[in-house]
């Protein structure tokens, strides 16, 4: 019994290290080890027969099964050294790079005018403390019109040709329906720019476009006064063009009151850049802040119009037709 059970012993010895040295990948290697060391693997079924041998055998027995099992972890040990140097030397030679190789030629991207006119402005107010909010494109009546004190009888809907959905949604025609949202969310004080794309119904020229970009700015805390908000767009216009005459002209919105327009003197001629005014009392209301203690102001430009100016444009469509030749310069 006892020398049967050694020759399997030495049997299974001498088949497990023909196996291991075979081994060709470490995944197979693995399946070796729990075919031969596992707790249900070969060496241990062999050893579930000792508690039949007499007393006096066992250790020779032990001792033979420790010799096998060491002899067979210290050849996995071995092949596993053996596969991972291979799979190190297969991958160096799989990754070598040829150095004298010309390498391959990217052009960089540039930004678009569009989003550098965006990212300036936005730097600049946040520059001076405002925070960046957005909203959905495809608004509902209410926020783009009625909270903005502009109700379904209002004559100044007429001023917007509105895009107009079949579940009577729509597409924003202005920004200013993320200034709402954010009321809504927060108390004041509140200091927002707002960024956007924003559609309206207009006939396609050189000065126009269906789909455009907008930017507003809205202020809302206690003791707020026309005079902080001439200075605010003072230093907004200035950081942006430079030092030039600034004129503010009376003009209506239906969300601000007063409300006025912004002209800037530019290249010899008066250009009108931006609207702005104080924000109506009712549209405090709308969003629960109490018009008493609160007064706030606004103000919103077409990015593409100042991209206009600033790069000297004569048609806004060469924004959006993607011409390389035109896109280069910037």
């Amino acid at each position: 019994m006892t020398t049967n059970l050694e020759a399997q012993l030495l049997a299974l010895q001498q088949e497990g290290e023909k196996a291991i040295a075979a081994a060709n990948s470490l995944e197979n290697l693995e399946e070796l080890r729990v075919k031969y060391l596992g707790k249900k693997g070969n060496l241990s079924v062999l050893l579930g027969g000792m508690g039949k041998l007499p007393p006096e055998e066992r250790p020779k027995i032990g001792a033979v099964a420790n010799a096998v099992k060491e002899a067979l972890q210290t050849k996995l040990d071995q092949q596993r050294a053996v596969l991972e140097m291979a799979k190190i030397q297969a991958q160096l030679e799989a990754e070598t790079l040829d150095v004298t190789m010309p390498g391959i030629y990217y052009p960089q991207g540039r930004v678009h005018p569009i989003n550098g006119i965006i990212d300036r402005a936005v730097d600049i107010f946040v520059g001076m403390g405002y925070t960046v909010a957005s909203g959905p494109e495809m608004e509902t009546d209410y926020y783009n019109f009625e909270a903005l004190n502009t109700p379904p009888d209002h004559p100044a809907r007429d001023m917007q040709d509105t895009f107009y959905l079949p579940d009577g949604n729509l597409l924003r025609t202005h920004t200013s329906s993320v200034q709402i949202r954010y009321m809504e969310a927060e108390e004041p004080p509140i200091r927002i720019v707002a960024p956007g794309r924003v559609y309206r119904r207009d006939n396609v020229d050189a000065t126009h476009a269906a789909v455009f970009h907008q930017i507003e700015v809205l202020a809302v805390d206690e003791g707020l006064t026309f005079t902080d908000l001439k200075g605010t767009i003072k230093v907004f216009l200035e950081a942006m063009f430079g030092e030039l005459p600034i004129r503010f002209r009376a003009s209506y919105f239906p969300f601000t009151e007063p409300s006025a327009e912004v002209d800037l003197q530019w290249n010899g001629r008066w250009l009108e850049v931006m609207g702005c005014g104080m924000v109506d009392p009712n549209v405090l209301k709308a969003v629960g802040y109490d018009p008493e203690i609160y007064t706030g102001f606004a103000a919103g430009f077409g990015v593409e119009r100042f991209a206009m100016v600033l790069h000297e444009l004569d048609d806004i469509r060469r924004l959006y037709t993607s011409d390389l030749r035109f896109l280069r310069q910037f």
